[in-house]
């Protein structure tokens, strides 16, 4: 059986393939080699560009936002993107959220603000396939699920926070500062600072002394 002739590698493919490394590794885009940002800077300005110029969103400096990530903004829904912070590919940010420096987004999250909005607090890592949804629906028995009212009353994470990967976060819950939620939790009450928590629904499993 005859094969395909073999063509080596171009710079371009080279560089096609950073790209899809950086979208779903964004922490490597600050190890980069001046090479390497020659085009991965204007790569990443034209990106953070067309998001400030169609939607609500502000970024600041040497933030990394992959190329298939979706973020939305429509006014009365900003995103506020402190330095620093990557947000990784297939990830799906709708306003109003404030995220701040330094802020690690895995791959695949799914955050919607609500009305009353997420706030992520300096340095927090959020791990693959979370989702933070501040919003709820009544449960009424007297009326079908799709027509009962929405409320909303945030969700608040602290600073230093590590959440691990396939977390559920639900509205009205506050994260403190230097907490710990292990993979896989449902996280349902709010969880105070520099504790350890896992499970469905999330329960207290130590203290990060």
């Amino acid at each position: 059986m005859s094969h395909p002739p073999h063509h080596a590698p171009t710079a371009e493919d080279y560089i096609a393939q950073h790209k899809q490394r950086l979208n779903y590794m964004p922490w490597l885009y600050s190890r980069l080699k001046p090479k390497h940002l020659e085009w991965a800077n204007p790569w990443q300005a034209a990106i953070q560009h067309a998001l400030m110029r169609l939607e609500t969103v502000h970024i600041e400096d040497a933030c990394f936002i992959a190329e298939n990530a979706q973020l939305f903004a429509e006014p009365g829904r900003r995103i506020h993107i402190g330095s620093g912070t990557h947000i990784a590919a297939d990830t799906v940010l709708h306003g109003p959220l404030q995220l701040g420096k330094h802020v690690s987004i895995n791959h695949h999250i799914t955050m919607d603000g609500g009305r009353q909005g997420i706030t992520i607090g300096d340095n927090t890592r959020i791990g693959a396939y979370s989702s933070f949804y501040a919003f709820n629906h009544g449960m009424d028995a007297d009326r079908l699920i799709r027509e009962q009212p929405v409320t909303s009353k945030g969700i608040t994470i602290g600073t230093d926070v590590w959440i691990g990967a396939h977390v559920c976060v639900v509205d009205g819950v506050t994260i403190g500062d230097g907490a710990v939620i292990g993979s896989g939790s449902v996280v349902t009450k709010s969880v105070t600072a520099y504790t350890k928590v896992a499970g469905n629904p999330a329960r207290v499993i130590g203290k990060r002394d």
